[in-house]
């Protein structure tokens, strides 16, 4: 074979003596084959256990054409949107066009279509309409549910709907494609593959089930905010793959059934997924357009484990990884690490040494294995669990190996430190090492907020938490003589943020002398308890109401007061103040965020005075304002 990638076209599966593909994948990523893409994983997984495999990436959904071309698969067709929800990666915050993709060719945009699971599913419907067809990855697995859609701002159907996919995989997908895998090669049809777990399906009806949870239905959820709130409590507090219930919600002609989710990875089985042959980079394909850019970011990371008990409330984590820690062992890492080393272009820096919390190795606590994580409880809000396990001692040992490998000058934790864990651990020697050896001149951490009601709603730790961080930070980077700083990362228009709030943030910012140069809006991307708590008004598990900012202006007068030293904000801090009725902000004095405007009009409204427009003679006498003049044409009309 000319390289180890799997098949993308007729001529690769000729080269490998293939006449028929088992399974296709389609993907709306450029094809990657590395551990940090989902697509790649699910493949390999396959691979591994003896069947065939192909891929097409981002296909022309324009035309059928590029779904034949490696012909019909004989077991099933599996179709993913990619490492992120479709609409996430082509929108912003203010629901504008992103410039590029870094996960296609050179970057390049409009590779894929809005919604690409619903599309692509509805392409290969029309090539093979019996073809055993099943959906995963990130956008089917937190659109599996009826839910809010904030590019449309409505309520849509569960994806599986949609979609017309026999199955949903939701999660990490290991576990449940190697068994949709053997059933379906054992002749089972896939209308009657309804037991493993970490899937959904359709059904007309509901006798097979005898233990199971119905929220409410489509129809009640897309008119009513109290009924959706409802769906999502029960939707959130079941995903455990230990203690949680088969979910049901009609949609009208169908139920779509979801099953408890998959049993955690061992460690052992960890290790076999990432042990497996992957390339490590982009197709050789796109070589020409300049490679694939999501790939600079993993290429010499190294993913330690699995799942986040951290809880925030606006991370869809716990709905597709679990709460659940699944972590690798130390050898399987170094492992992978010595394959890093090996690389031609390999500069002596690991990138990163984590998952979506990167000093979560371990799991919580022993409970969370035999009695999956507390229904309604979070392990570290709004303060740590006592039963909370809070011990570094087995990831410094491993960062400590990675230190130590020929060739390797600096190992860095780039993916995330909670510091109320670190904190709540009793020793200081993981902080002590971190500031000597992991951190890269900057350690990104993320309070997100600062005043109690969003940081309450948020389910993040308060800014007394924060810091006390900050104060043992600088403390041990002065006793050891490194000039080292904190990025801390801030969000705006969070769902209990309103102007008040923004300006108690911005107080704290100027406080501690810190500008950020970068703000993130809050996006209700599917799946999260603050999409649930933006959209209805409601906090799902309380049932306390939720103030939201939803217009657009608001929320650019929340994100300018984050970066109120920005001249190009002035006009926008100013009315912000104005509006929250802290005109003490504005003046001379140190506490000030901003000087007072020259312009009288400007003082009392914070706003530009609006030029009026110029009245001019029109046809027949009437007066128009300039520039929306009507033609002679249109002036005749009238005549």
């Amino acid at each position: 074979m000319t390289n180890g990638f799997l098949p993308i076209s007729k001529a690769d599966m000729a080269e490998r003596g293939w006449d028929r593909l088992d399974f296709l994948l389609i993907s709306g990523d450029a094809y990657v084959d590395h551990p940090s893409f989902g697509p790649a994983i699910i493949s390999r997984v396959l691979e591994k256990n003896g069947w065939r495999v192909g891929i097409i990436a981002q296909p022309d959904w324009r035309t059928v054409a590029d779904f034949k071309k490696l012909g019909k698969p004989r077991l099933g067709v599996m179709v993913t949107a990619g490492n992120l929800d479709s609409m996430l990666n082509k929108f912003t915050a203010a629901k504008k066009y992103r410039s590029s993709d870094n996960y296609s060719p050179g970057g390049e945009a409009g590779l894929r279509p809005d919604r690409a699971t619903i599309v692509y599913c509805n392409r290969v419907r029309e090539v093979w309409k019996d073809i055993p067809l099943i959906i995963g990855g990130i956008e089917a697995s937190l659109r599996r549910f009826a839910h809010y859609d904030y590019w449309t701002d409505n309520v849509r159907r569960s994806i599986m709907i949609d979609s017309r996919a026999d199955l949903l995989v939701y999660g990490m997908g290991e576990r449940q494609i190697k068994e949709i895998a053997d059933e379906l090669a054992a002749g089972i049809k896939v209308e009657d593959i309804r037991s493993v777990g970490g899937t959904c399906y359709r059904a007309t009806e509901l006798e097979h089930l005898w233990d199971y949870i119905e929220v409410p239905d489509y129809t009640a959820v897309s008119s009513d905010k109290k009924a959706f709130a409802d769906a999502f409590k029960d939707e959130y507090l079941e995903q455990d793959p230990i203690r949680g219930k088969t979910i049901v919600q009609n949609h009208g002609e169908y139920f779509v059934v979801q099953n408890p989710p998959a049993l955690p990875l061992t460690t052992e089985e960890m290790d076999e997924v990432y042990d497996l042959p992957y390339q490590r980079t982009y197709h050789p394909s796109y070589e020409a357009a300049g490679g694939v850019p999501a790939i600079q970011e993993v290429k010499f990371s190294l993913v330690s484990h699995r799942g986040c008990y951290g809880g925030c409330s606006f991370c869809a984590i716990v709905s597709h990884q679990g709460r659940i820690i699944q972590a690798r062992s130390q050898e399987s890492i170094l492992r992978e690490a010595n394959i890093l080393i090996g690389q031609s272009d390999f500069k002596g820096y690991i990138h990163d040494v984590g998952g979506p919390t990167a000093n979560f190795r371990t799991p919580a606590c022993s409970e969370q294995q035999e009695r999956g994580a507390c229904r309604g409880r979070q392990c570290l809000y709004p303060s740590p669990c006592k039963n909370l396990k809070a011990d570094h001692t087995e990831y410094l040992e491993l960062l400590r190996e990675l230190r130590s490998l020929p060739k390797v000058k600096k190992v860095f934790i780039r993916s995330g430190i909670r510091y109320d864990y670190l904190l709540a651990d009793a020793k200081d020697d993981f902080i002590q090492e971190l500031c000597r050896h992991h951190v890269s001149g900057q350690l990104k951490v993320a309070p997100e907020h600062i005043a109690p009601k969003v940081t309450n709603l948020m389910g993040k730790s308060g800014k007394n938490v924060y810091l006390k961080f900050s104060q043992a930070f600088k403390k041990i980077n002065a006793a050891i003589g490194k000039e080292q700083y904190l990025v801390p990362y801030f969000m705006s228009s969070h769902p209990g943020s309103g102007l008040k709030e923004a300006v108690e943030l911005a107080e704290f910012l100027r406080d501690q002398k810190y500008q950020p140069e970068q703000v993130q809006d809050f996006i209700p991307s599917p799946g999260s308890l603050s999409t649930c708590m933006y959209y209805t008004g409601i906090h799902p598990l309380t049932g306390e109401k939720v103030y939201t900012a939803k217009d657009p202006h608001e929320k650019r007068l929340q994100r300018a007061l984050l970066q109120y030293r920005n001249p190009k904000n002035y006009l926008l801090v100013l009315e912000a103040l104005t509006k929250a009725g802290r005109q003490d902000l504005i003046g001379y004095e140190p506490k000030c965020l901003v000087r007072p405007p020259k312009n009288a009009a400007v003082r009392a409204t914070g706003r530009k005075p609006v030029k009026p427009a110029i009245a001019t003679p029109a046809r027949g006498g009437s007066a128009v304002p300039r520039g929306r003049r009507q033609s002679g044409k249109q002036a005749g009309r009238r005549k």
